[in-house]
């Protein structure tokens, strides 16, 4: 007896609820596809506070997942996982921000260490280091990373959040970047190249190999806590290259 097909029996459902809106056939695929929600809701939980609900984050996602399903079209040839990992995402992220959980402060001082690194980078022509942007905010170094670690909660939407030329708001760059591939997105790419070479290190491991920031500290040899500051960094300066335009 030949082996079951679960390839065909996942052509099958889409096919069946694409043609014809089979409300069984939907629900089989989000039963199908509920890990990659787990999944995601867990890559998004380890970079949160303890008081954020990682059942919350659950709902969230599913809700991605099901506008995923609703909206993916099978005949484009992309792989359903991909486009789906970023909807969840989408989701989860849209839902923490309803919760505004951030403090003021925390914002503040995220608004302190932006205006710097724009002041900096102007009058140095490149990409700011640790140490300059300490001196330029009047604090220790240790200070600055302190800082970056507890701003690193207001990035958990990261790339995904950035704006493109293509689409100025977050809700629309999602979407554009969830039916592409990042390597098709030229402003990311062009944003990536302007980092200094660690960050550009941590975003290749984060976001093309998919590592955690405790196995990227493996990889790098330092602690998990430094890596979210690193992360933290790469991502405020990613998020302000985006924001210029491409030369």
């Amino acid at each position: 007896m030949d082996a079951p097909d679960p390839e065909g029996r996942l052509d099958g459902l889409w096919r069946s609820y694409k043609t014809t809106g089979d409300r069984d056939a939907r629900e089989r695929l989000i039963v199908q596809y509920a890990p990659l929600v787990k999944y995601v809701a867990g890559r998004v939980r380890a970079g949160l506070p303890p008081q954020v609900d990682q059942g919350d984050l659950i709902s969230d996602g599913i809700i991605g997942l099901m506008d995923a399903i609703d909206k993916f079209d099978p005949e484009r040839g992309l792989q359903f996982q991909t486009y789906a990992v970023r909807r969840i995402r989408g989701a989860i992220i849209d839902g923490l921000r309803r919760l505004d959980w951030v403090p003021r402060s925390v914002r503040d001082k995220l608004r302190e260490i932006e205006a710097a690194q724009v002041a900096l980078e102007h009058r140095l022509g490149r990409t700011p280091d640790d140490s300059e942007v300490a001196d330029e905010l009047h604090i220790s170094v240790s200070e600055l990373r302190s800082a970056y670690g507890k701003i690193s909660y207001t990035h958990v939407g990261s790339i995904d959040e950035m704006g493109t030329t293509h689409d100025s708001s977050s809700a629309q760059s999602m979407t554009f970047l969830a039916d592409h591939d990042m390597n098709d997105v030229p402003e990311f790419i062009h944003a990536v190249h302007e980092l200094p070479e660690r960050d550009r290190v941590i975003v290749a491991l984060y976001y093309w190999e998919r590592l955690t920031l405790a196995e990227i500290g493996q990889v790098l040899g330092v602690s998990e806590s430094r890596v979210s500051q690193l992360h933290t960094r790469a991502m405020l300066n990613l998020r302000r290259h985006m924001s210029s335009p491409v030369a």
